[in-house]
């Protein structure tokens, strides 16, 4: 599975397969706009392989869609609520504006920000994940995190069937569309079923300082 768009000025790509046996994945990428050049991104896991995975990320994925424009904290309830009689899911969340992301993570779904500096690619920020079980058991405290993005930052959402070692080879000059193909093709376990989803902001410096008034 490989899709890849533009949101306003937010560039994206979700690429994904399932485990080698099965003909469907419990991984799911949902990408929308939440309005206001701010877009909304998830990265779910169902627990286990197959259709019951399956179910449960797509129930979450339409309580997202139905929903966009609410808090994270809320959409991260909302998904629980949707998937009580399921296996339930890791959820990762984030809201992805120009110069900043704010993210959310239950469960081992990995968000990270990444970016080129004279000794290479760096993990410049790594979303804090609580414990927990989306539709069967919920942190008491919900409390997304914000970290502000730079030109040509990479925001990078994995789930656990993706190798630690996809972050080692990639090329931040590559589209998000070759990035998370590359990475779906050269660094997955065979036992488990995989989703990586890549966004980064095309605006550049110049133009995020002129319309923040040149103050960063």
């Amino acid at each position: 599975m490989h899709e890849d768009g533009l949101i306003g000025s937010v560039e994206w790509a979700v690429a994904g397969r399932a485990m080698p046996g099965q003909h469907l994945s419990g991984d799911r990428g949902v990408v929308l706009d939440a309005g206001d050049g701010v877009v909304l991104l998830a990265a779910l896991d169902g627990l286990g392989h197959g259709s019951g995975a399956a179910e449960a990320t797509d129930r979450a994925a339409r309580v997202l869609s139905e929903n966009r424009g609410e808090p994270l904290d809320l959409l991260m309830v909302l998904c629980h609520r949707a998937m009580t009689d399921t296996r339930g899911a890791a959820v990762s969340l984030a809201l992805f504006a120009d110069d900043a992301i704010h993210w959310l993570g239950v469960g081992n779904v990995e968000s990270r920000v990444l970016t080129a500096g004279p000794a290479g690619i760096t993990v410049r920020a790594t979303a804090l994940l609580t414990g927990g079980i989306v539709g069967y058991r919920l942190p008491q405290t919900l409390k997304p995190q914000s970290v502000r993005v730079r030109a040509g930052d990479l925001l990078l959402m994995s789930t656990d069937g993706v190798l630690a070692s996809a972050c080692d080879s990639i090329d931040l000059s590559k589209s998000t569309a070759d990035i998370t193909a590359g990475i779906i093709a050269g660094h997955v376990r065979e036992t488990d079923d995989a989703l990586v989803l890549a966004a980064r902001s095309r605006r550049t410096s110049a133009e995020a300082d002129t319309i923040g008034g040149g103050i960063r």
